[in-house]
């Protein structure tokens, strides 16, 4: 039986010793694409940097490709092949679009694999090679969000969490940024993606997770959710 890629075991994190999220548990499996949603203040953000190392959980445990990695710091966590692409897009506003892309492989010693890997990205983001040369800040911001994940996968990550990557874009923008997070899954990079747009993320997503006040209160097959009447009057409006 195939074991989870990732797995977090009654996970409490918060900050300055102050609990925001409350026995967390959920598993990701290698290939999936797993969705945690939620209205903003829900604690998904916590619990994404709790699994990335940015802050260490205050109880339970987090084990990745069955490694406990709840003590890990970030850097030793993307060395594992975790990739974290935080909200708020977070470019490095004044570097060229090639150089944010360039630092995102800084793990990589082989000149040929990061030529290689940044051949890639281009062309998963043809926007972005014809704005190679311009820096960041003049990106719009779709085209921020684009840079943001193609340097997370710079990495050539094993796991890659997306962090609520609709904030502030137009929604025909958001529709495209979910069918690149969907073209980048089928590539097979297992994704973890929080976001508050419920129904947007849950139509793409194999399962998910529904986090309110810091508690998973449900979680089941994307169909499962979407069909789930207490979940559309919630967050769907229906």
């Amino acid at each position: 039986m195939t074991e989870p890629i990732l797995r977090l075991t009654d996970v409490h994190a918060g900050y300055d010793g102050v609990p925001v999220v409350f026995g967390v548990s959920l598993e990701v499996m290698p290939g999936e694409l797993v969705a945690v949603v939620g209205a903003n203040g829900a604690g998904k953000t916590t619990t994404m940097r709790s699994i990335v190392g940015l802050n260490n959980p205050l109880q339970g445990t987090i084990h990745f490709e069955g490694r406990d990695i709840s003590r890990l710091r970030a850097h030793q966590a993307l060395a594992l092949g975790i990739s974290y692409v935080p909200e708020g897009r977070r470019v490095f506003a004044k570097l060229s679009v090639e150089k944010n892309l360039l630092l995102g492989a800084y793990t990589e010693k082989s000149d040929a694999e990061i030529k290689g890997r940044l051949d890639e990205m281009l062309s998963l983001f043809p926007v972005l090679r014809q704005r190679a040369r311009q820096t960041a800040e003049t990106l719009s911001g779709g085209e921020q969000q684009m840079l943001a994940i193609a340097r997370g996968l710079m990495s050539r990550p094993k796991l890659l969490l997306l962090d609520e990557m609709s904030l502030g874009l137009m929604p025909a923008l958001v529709e495209k940024m979910m069918e690149t997070i969907v073209a980048i899954n089928r590539r097979g990079v297992t994704v973890l993606l929080v976001e508050q747009m419920v129904q947007e993320a849950l139509e793409m997503a194999h399962r998910g997770y529904v986090l309110q006040s810091g508690r998973v209160v449900q979680s089941g097959s994307a169909q499962e959710l979407l069909d789930s009447e207490e979940i559309r009057r919630a967050y769907m409006g229906m």
